[in-house]
């Protein structure tokens, strides 16, 4: 169990989200999660009803199956979230802090890629001669911290 003061939210700003415990941090490599997030597997960390606030907006939910919703931010699209009967589940990129975060069990499993396993044996790719480019961006997403403002200016 985690316990301190945690918040997150999705790219925009329009959900936001505080709790002040945070249970198991997992990934799933079931197929509705590679959905929700577009991605090879979903990572998640287990929040509490009563101590999970959206002092903005909540999250706009899909039912993915008969036991399960999936939420999202209705403005930008961000997976948020899965909610099901045991309680919900929080996307732990979306957390502000997601490297407090590291995944201590692999759900589902035996559904992953065929090729998971060995991802992270592939060879990196640097590059150079894009610092310019890499430079020039401006990120129009939320930071990583609650605001008192949203959004910020018409700008952001």
């Amino acid at each position: 169990m985690f316990e301190g003061k945690f918040s997150g939210g999705c790219q925009c700003g329009a959900v936001r989200f505080t709790a002040t415990k945070l249970g198991r941090p997992s990934i799933c490599h079931c197929r509705m999660c590679q959905k929700q997030f577009g991605s090879f597997f979903g990572a998640f960390i287990t929040a509490y009803d009563g101590d999970l606030h959206f002092p903005r907006h909540e999250p706009n939910w899909f039912r993915s199956s008969n036991v399960a919703e999936r939420g999202f931010c209705h403005r930008c699209g961000t997976p948020l979230a899965y909610r099901h009967t045991g309680g919900i589940e929080l996307a732990i990129g979306t957390l502000d802090d997601p490297q407090l975060f590291e995944p201590q069990v692999q759900v589902n499993h035996h559904k992953r890629l065929p090729w998971i396993d060995t991802l992270f044996e592939k060879p990196t790719f640097t590059s150079t001669g894009m610092e310019h480019l890499h430079a020039s961006v401006v990120s129009l997403q939320h930071p990583d911290h609650d605001t008192k403002i949203w959004p910020l200016s018409e700008e952001q």
